[in-house]
């Protein structure tokens, strides 16, 4: 044998069996599947987020939408745009339709990938249907947010530098485990508040910059109803929210977490929520904890540096 493919050999021989082995581990574990996917993004599987990418790019990319549903689920399933155009990390908040066209409750899971299959890794979803198991009455017709972004690392990839749009593919199933789902009816405008996700919300998007009784990144939210903007004690606002001159409520909460520098123009919080559900939730948990905050005494701020 040449010298030239023994050394070739000894290259490709350790990358099959590597290869061999993790396709072995994942065929015998769906979980470690999903967790392979979802770390490389492989067959086009997108990624979770939980707020908005540091920064953004000039560079757009058009986002196609595709919906399917599975034989066996009567459902009209849809979204209810074609396409949007998006600057690479800017959050876009976009609505699937979908309506339970029979006479019985039924339950979903939605399956998901993008094309190209290499965009995968650089797509994050925010807020998405397609994370739990999904109930819907009979004759029931809900608009589902979904919140997504681009990551700006997807132009600096030479493997999508001929890309110009992704499609985002969503199949409807009906569900092998229908006693963990969610009902559709909480996306609805009138339903009601759920402080318990709400506080599921703010661990996973909030907590890291806020907590209730100090100050980190973020100001203390501990007793934030009914208190001054820009008037947590031992915190080192930005100028904007130190003159800003209104009271944290349900209707300036909500408006601050939706877009926080359209709101108070020159704050620097850089989370928003887009999706109103998300910050009836949110809100919901603020104000049920408040009264307890409030009514608690000796909790003391620590200054931190940040500034809101």
């Amino acid at each position: 044998m040449k010298p030239r493919y023994r050394k070739n050999l000894n290259v490709l021989l350790p990358c099959l069996v590597v290869l061999g082995v993790m396709a072995g581990v994942v065929a015998y574990s769906p979980e470690l599947y999903r967790a392979f996917c979802g770390a490389t993004g492989y067959g086009g599987t997108t990624q979770r987020a939980y707020s908005d990418p540091a920064a953004t790019s000039d560079k757009t990319v058009t986002v196609a939408f595709d919906s399917n549903v599975a034989p066996g689920l009567p459902w009209r399933f849809e979204p209810e745009q074609r396409s949007v155009n998006v600057h690479l990390g800017e959050q876009k908040l976009v609505f699937f339709t979908a309506e339970n066209l029979s006479d019985e409750s039924m339950v979903a899971h939605a399956t998901f990938n993008v094309t190209p299959a290499t965009s995968g890794i650089y797509f994050n979803k925010i807020q998405c249907f397609c994370f739990n198991e999904e109930r819907l009455d009979p004759h029931q017709k809900v608009e589902m947010p979904v919140v997504f972004y681009v990551d700006p690392a997807f132009g600096k990839d030479s493997d999508n530098a001929h890309i110009d749009t992704i499609t985002l593919s969503y199949t409807l199933l009906r569900s092998a485990n229908p006693d963990e789902a969610k009902n559709l009816s909480r996306f609805e405008p009138n339903a009601a508040p759920d402080a318990i996700h709400g506080e599921q919300l703010f661990g996973e998007r909030c907590a890291a910059c806020h907590a209730m009784d100090s100050n980190k990144t973020g100001p203390m939210l501990g007793g934030v109803f009914g208190r001054k903007a820009g008037s947590a004690a031992g915190y080192h606002y930005s100028d904007a929210l130190k003159s800003a001159a209104f009271v944290w409520s349900n209707d300036s909460l909500d408006q601050w977490l939706a877009d926080p520098k359209k709101f108070v123009p020159g704050a620097r919080m850089p989370v928003r929520v887009l999706d109103a559900p998300s910050r009836r939730d949110l809100v919901a948990y603020l104000q049920k904890i408040s009264q307890d905050h409030n009514a608690r005494s000796g909790s003391k701020a620590t200054v931190a540096g940040g500034e809101y």
